[in-house]
């Protein structure tokens, strides 16, 4: 079990140091860690050291790659909760509806010039989150009030939906004010282009505090998938753990995805994989699939700046491609394992 999670580590370090690397500019990595190192710790550059070099590196490539990890590990860890609270491989925050309350939000913020008090450029976060956490509150209140419970398809179908229910309000309100739909548009795909170091630096304390808080109930994930009554009759409060889990789960959906648009499917693809290499045991799966989707992100995102050249396309589009097939995928494997 260390040497793959060595090997995991080691693997995504190299894959961020290479989609720092790769672009219009190729770079050597040892000039990228030149770089970190001058910047972080005061080191001497080489005298014949590219200037611009260190603007494209620092400025703009390693703030987007480490963004996308952060971001990629914050939907992953959010994915693992999910699926194993409701013990349903095909629930993540995006097909319970977060990201289309998430959207709603946005869709106020730049239709409507809705703004917060004090908050100027973070009303966008700070609505996307709110409408993001609303979302999966009412998905569960829904499926609850239907008496479908939260362990079956009720819950899937019940963020659909609120999902197309929210989806439906934005383009409503996207036919009314044209002016800003282009804006909306753009964040619904999803991207990490012009991010700076403050957004990274905000995820990644949300990031940072959101996985230790998750991994702190790794034994009382562990005890539900053993089902409810024996989680009970372990000491869990069930009904308790469950709502702080999924509330969490989708606050941090709710926050990676408010800051860099609609990104569906990682949620689902990196949990699912993780739990194939390294077993079912949360103290594994939380942490690595925070470094699985998160490198995952990041190859994504390095395929949405270079596929096609001197253009880039949606990172959420490059994840929908991945992810839908993985989807249908696990669907009917889920069904033909039933028959």
């Amino acid at each position: 079990m260390k040497k793959k999670i060595v090997l995991s580590i080691s693997v995504s370090i190299i894959i961020v140091l290479f989609a720092v690397a790769i672009g219009s500019v190729y770079i050597a990595p040892m000039d990228i860690v030149r770089v970190i190192g001058h910047k972080l710790f005061g080191q001497e550059l080489p005298i014949d050291f590219d200037t611009t070099q260190v603007a494209i590196i620092w400025s703009l490539r390693l703030p987007r790659a480490f963004l996308a990890f952060i971001v990629g590990a914050m939907l992953s860890v959010s994915g693992a909760i999910m699926q194993s609270v409701l013990k349903n491989s095909l629930a993540s925050s995006y097909t319970l509806g977060v990201s289309s309350g998430a959207s709603l939000g946005a869709g106020i913020v730049f239709l409507f010039g809705v703004t917060i008090p004090f908050l100027g450029i973070f009303s966008l976060p700070i609505m996307g989150f709110l409408f993001g956490l609303g979302t999966i509150v009412l998905v569960i209140s829904f499926a609850l009030k239907i008496g479908g419970g939260l362990e079956n398809n009720t819950i899937i179908l019940s963020g659909m939906v609120i999902s197309l229910f929210a989806n439906a309000l934005v383009t409503l309100m996207s036919a009314i004010s044209r002016e800003q739909i282009q804006r909306l548009i753009f964040w619904q795909m999803g991207s990490f282009a012009s991010k700076d170091w403050l957004t990274v630096g905000i995820l990644l304390v949300l990031a940072v505090v959101g996985v230790i808080y998750m991994a702190h109930y790794h034994q009382e994930m562990d005890m539900l998938t053993f089902g409810e009554e024996q989680a009970q009759a372990m000491g869990v409060n069930t009904k308790s753990v469950k709502w702080i889990l999924l509330i969490t789960a989708a606050a941090m959906t709710g926050s990676a995805i408010s800051f860099v648009g609609v990104i569906g499917f990682v949620d689902l693809v990196a949990p699912h994989i993780v739990r194939k290499v390294f077993g079912s045991a949360h103290r594994y799966v939380i942490p690595m699939s925070a470094v699985w989707g998160g490198s995952f992100m990041v190859v994504c995102d390095l395929v949405a700046r270079t596929v096609v050249p001197q253009q880039e396309i949606p990172v959420g589009a490059v994840t929908a491609l991945i992810g839908a097939p993985f989807f249908a995928y696990i669907y009917f494997s889920k069904r033909a394992r039933v028959r």
